[in-house]
Order: C-alpha cells, then structure tokens, then sequence
C-alpha cells in the first residue's frame, strides 16, 4: 500500500479531509506541512486569528483540533496509523505533529466516520423538534469520552437557562464595535446563515442580515461539551472530540449548529470560567432532525500545505 504522503494524490486526500472540518467563523485557521515522508504538521492560520472575539486563540485550537480528526481517520481510511504529539505552542511553531506507521485496514466505524465527513454541516435552519433518541445520545456522550473530553446534555431548566444566557450574550456582543466589525469581515455567505429566529430567545447565533425568518423548535436539544483543563492542548482535544461527536451524529442523520456567544464574551472579556463540575466549557452545541444544507466554502487543499521539506 502506497504511503498517504508518498505522492501529491495522497497528501491532498488527508488535506481535503482536513479542511472539511468545522470552524470558528468558517475561518479554516489550519495550515499543514509534510516534513517526512511519513511525519506532518499542522499549524495554526496567523492571518485567520480571530483577534477581537478569540485573544486566547482558544477558538483557532478547538477549530484545528476538529481538522486534526479529520486527519487521522484519512489517514486510517488509507490504512495507515496517525501517532499525533501535541505541541500546542505560539506561531510559527506547529500545534500538533503526527507521524504514520502502516496498521490494520481501517474498521466499519472508522470507515463509517470519514464517509460522513463530506455529507457533515452546520445547520442553522429550524429542526423538526423530534428528541434525539437516548441510545444516540449515549454514543454521542461515548464518542466526545474517546477523546478526553466530557458531552454535557441540558434538558428542563438547564437548557431554558443556557438559551437564555445566549441570548443575553448575544445582546452584549452586538453593542461591541470591534467584534462586529470583524463578523463582517469573516460574514458567512447568505445561503448558509439560515432564517433569523421568529421567537426569542433566539437558538441561532447573529451572522448578519438575513432574509427571512421562521420559527425554531421550541425545546432544542442542547449540549455543552467540556473538558477537564483549559489550556491549548486542552483546546485542540476538544475541538478532536467535537468532529467525533458531530461525525457520529451525522452517522445518525442528526443535524448540528453553535450557540457559543457565552464563550466568546468569557474568552473576550476575560472573565472568570463558569466551570461546570465536569469540566471548562468548550462548545455549546444545538442537535437535532433538521432539512439538508448546502455546504460553506471551504479552501482549496493548495491553499492549506506551506511547503515540503
């Protein structure tokens, strides 16, 4: 079996599957290098920083850290195995370093997991409201455990009290100059911010003008997924075991979308972490059976290597 890094066919398949991932803003802050023939690293993006709503880079890690698993299962798609080092450090040093030994064709789950890697979305639309069954969510809790990090269901009071936070922190961002100001620059396209809520508090997150409204489910699932510290390599754990939970939910024909205004305005205010007792908040994440989406642009995989060694 031909190496993944052996040939520019090769790279550019682990490159795809990594720039599908997930992102603050759809920043894509990820860069990659191959070093070796079998080593490569990953970088974060300085020009894609969100300077004003992430000053601890904190959303950039989580973000690369999704692209990281996306990664590793391309890498075991192509039967090898990734041994990843975090070296989580200050530009230009590399975030992670992973090397690849040949292994054991890659499993069912394996295989299932990456197949949905292109068919995964964020989707602001409104879901159907149906409940995610319990035997989901356990393999969802299961999934983001894998990884070292902890999904946090909310249901009853805890979810109307996270809504209405959100809500709140959405209120405070959009009197803030600068943050506004550099929304507009990263705005996502129009065909893929969905319809401004009808009710309140809203369960989408503000993405600028839109052009219709509708009503939301009116108990969105939500969960908030954490980790047991909250330093960079806790950051870049989280954002692995965010793509595994949200690749298992699409395995599941669920849908996902953000409401991670509360983190932002903790991350740009510099407040105190609300800690919940499973551990430092790291995404809040809104599941559930909504309608197909169109996929955010996404960068050309040339875009994403600096250069070989």
């Amino acid at each position: 079996m031909i190496a993944p890094l052996a040939t520019d066919l090769g790279v550019r398949r682990l490159l795809v599957a990594a720039g599908e991932a997930p992102s603050v803003q759809n920043t894509q802050p990820w860069r990659f290098r191959v070093t070796r023939r079998d080593t490569l690293e990953m970088y974060g993006d300085p020009e894609r920083r969100l300077a004003v709503s992430d000053p601890r880079g904190r959303s950039l890690c989580v973000s690369c850290g999704a692209a990281l698993f996306n990664l590793r299962l391309a890498i075991r798609r192509a039967g090898y195995r990734p041994l990843v080092t975090l070296r989580p450090a200050v530009e230009p040093r590399p975030l992670a370093v992973v090397e690849m030994t040949r292994a054991e064709p890659a499993t069912p789950q394996e295989c299932r997991l990456y197949d949905a890697i292109p068919a995964r979305r964020t989707n602001r639309e409104p879901f159907d409201g149906a409940p995610v069954p319990p035997a989901v969510v356990a393999e969802l809790r299961i999934a983001a455990s894998r990884e070292g990090a902890c999904l946090v269901p909310l249901d009853g009071p805890a979810a109307t009290d996270m809504l209405d936070y959100a809500a709140l922190a959405e209120e405070e961002l959009s009197l803030d100059t600068p943050y506004l100001a550099e929304l507009a620059r990263w705005a996502l396209p129009a065909y893929v911010r969905g319809p401004a809520p009808a009710g309140d508090p809203p369960v989408t997150r503000l993405f600028g003008e839109r052009a219709r409204t509708a009503p939301f489910e009116p108990r969105p699932w939500l969960a908030v997924l954490t980790t047991p510290g909250d330093r960079p390599a806790d950051w870049l754990r989280a954002g692995q075991a965010l793509q595994r939970v949200l690749l298992t939910a699409t395995v599941h024909g669920l849908s996902a979308s953000f409401l991670n205004q509360p983190l932002d305005l903790r991350d740009m205010r510099r407040r105190t972490d609300p800690r919940h007792r499973r551990g430092h908040p790291q995404m809040i994440i809104r599941l559930g059976y909504g309608p197909p989406v169109p996929r955010a642009p996404r960068r050309p995989a040339t875009e994403l290597e600096t250069r070989h060694v």
